[in-house]
């Protein structure tokens, strides 16, 4: 994969989609990070589902306090690992009005050090809600960046810094969405749909689908 073929694979993700954002519903940077911390094994679909209960009686880090463990597991029960998930949020929403004034903090260290964020999580905040150049690798990223061979890598940390050394600067912030739209809808684990492609003539997948 050369630099002249990832510009181009860029600018047709772009044409087809010059604004993507996150599937997840959100309103402020403290709702955006709930719901990330939320879809961890899960789908958007299921997160938004629960949210679309939650964040109407509990959008702050002191209502969700005020909400409880017990209340919260309720709200996000339909989604895996809710047990774990509810204990982490309600110890992370501690900690923001702790140390942070009850704001989302902006850096990855600080995003990092809260209960149930990791590298993604932190990824995703920092560039979906405060315009960072940061690109969160996941499952479908991985996968396609492997495939593709934009940014092939062992595991997901190696993808994610050849992802931000390879992607041309004025796509960086928007390519997190690109890709993991382009994997969730496209380049799909089992059965890539190949042949409805706008990249495939770029793509260097050897088992390419006609």
């Amino acid at each position: 994969m050369n630099k002249a073929k990832r510009q181009e694979i860029f600018t047709r993700l772009r044409a087809a989609n010059p604004h993507p954002t996150t599937e997840l519903e959100y309103a402020t940077p403290f709702e955006l990070l709930v719901a990330v911390i939320l879809s961890a094994q899960a789908t958007d679909v299921s997160v938004n589902a629960a949210t679309r209960h939650l964040f109407p009686v509990a959008s702050t880090p002191q209502k969700l306090l005020d909400l409880g463990e017990d209340n919260l597991r309720e709200y996000v029960q339909r989604i895996g690992l809710y047990q774990t998930k509810s204990k982490h949020i309600i110890q992370m929403c501690r900690i923001l009005l702790a140390q942070h004034g009850g704001e989302v903090p902006q850096t990855r260290e600080a995003l990092e050090a809260l209960p149930g964020v990791g590298r993604k999580t932190a990824n995703v905040v920092l560039n979906t809600a405060f315009g960072h150049p940061t690109i969160a690798v996941d499952t479908h990223i991985f996968r396609v960046s492997n495939r593709t061979r934009i940014a092939p890598g062992k595991d997901v940390l190696e993808v994610e810094k050849k992802l931000l050394k390879f992607v041309p600067d004025e796509f960086r912030h928007d390519a997190h969405h690109w890709l993991i739209l382009h994997g969730r809808y496209t380049c799909q684990a089992r059965k890539p749909k190949c042949g409805a492609c706008i990249i495939y003539d770029l793509c260097e997948f050897k088992e390419k689908t006609a």
